[in-house]
C-alpha cells in the first residue's frame, strides 16, 4: 500500500489523469509515461473496457508510489468493487452521498463532481476529501471565482472538463486546487507519445500557474 497520502500526492504535483476508455493491455504503458511527467493519481473511469482489471494491474504495478483509483463510480456496489483490487480513490461526476460515506467509511478517497454551490456543500458534509468542478468549460474561472468566496479553503476543487493549458491559470487564480484532465490528455486509442506530450503540456502550464499565483 502506498505511503503516499491524497494530499502529498496534490502538493507534488495536482493533477489527476483521467484514462476513459483505456484498455488493460495498454494502461500500463501509459500509465508508466505518465508517472514519468510527474502524475501521482491516476483515475480509470468504470465505463472504460474492463476497467477493474485495469486498475488492478495499476494497483500491482504502482499501489506502492501512485494513487490508483476509479472514475465515474455511482454506486456502494462499484465502491466495492474497486476496492477489492486495491484502488484506494473514488471518482464520481455526481454529489451521492452515500457513495461518498461509504468510500470514507472503506477508507478510500472520495473525490465527487459538483456544479452548484449547494451540492458542493453536501459533497462536502458527507465527507468527501475534494470536489471536482464539473463540467469545468461550461461555467469557467468566472462562474468558480463566485463559488470560492462562500466554499471552504480546506477542500480542494478541482476543475474537470475542457481544461486547456489557456484555461488553467485563470482558474488557478480564482482558487482551483487542481485539475482532472480527460480527453486533452488521452483518448482511447492514442499513442504513448501522444500522452507523453499532453502531459507534459499540461504540467507545464499547471506548475506556470501555480508559481504566478504563489508570486
Amino acid at each position: 500500500m502506498s505511503s503516499m497520502t491524497l494530499q502529498s500526492a496534490m502538493n507534488a504535483l495536482p493533477l489527476v489523469a483521467i484514462l476513459r476508455g483505456i484498455t488493460p493491455d495498454e494502461v500500463l504503458s501509459v500509465a508508466t509515461a505518465l508517472k514519468a511527467e510527474g502524475f501521482n493519481i491516476i483515475e480509470v473511469p468504470l465505463n472504460s473496457p474492463h476497467p477493474l482489471k485495469s486498475i488492478k494491474r495499476l494497483v500491482e504495478a504502482f499501489g506502492d508510489e501512485l494513487i490508483i483509483g476509479a472514475g465515474t463510480v455511482l454506486s456502494c456496489a462499484q465502491v466495492d468493487e474497486v476496492r477489492a483490487v486495491g484502488g484506494r480513490i473514488i471518482i464520481s461526476p455526481n454529489v451521492n452521498p452515500d457513495v461518498i460515506r461509504h468510500s470514507k467509511a472503506k477508507g478510500l478517497y472520495s473525490v465527487p463532481g459538483f456544479y452548484t454551490v449547494s451540492e458542493a456543500f453536501s459533497a462536502i458534509d458527507a465527507g468527501a476529501d475534494a470536489i471536482k468542478l464539473f463540467p469545468a468549460d461550461t461555467i469557467g474561472a468566472d462562474g468558480l471565482k463566485g463559488m470560492m468566496a462562500v466554499l471552504p479553503k480546506d477542500v480542494p476543487v478541482l476543475p474537470v472538463g475542457g481544461v486547456s493549458n489557456a484555461t488553467m491559470s485563470g482558474f488557478v487564480d480564482v482558487g482551483a486546487g487542481g485539475f482532472g484532465l480527460g480527453s486533452g490528455l488521452y483518448k482511447a486509442g492514442m499513442s504513448v507519445e501522444q500522452v507523453t506530450e499532453n502531459a507534459q503540456g499540461y504540467v507545464r502550464a499547471c506548475r506556470a500557474a501555480l508559481a504566478k499565483n504563489e508570486a
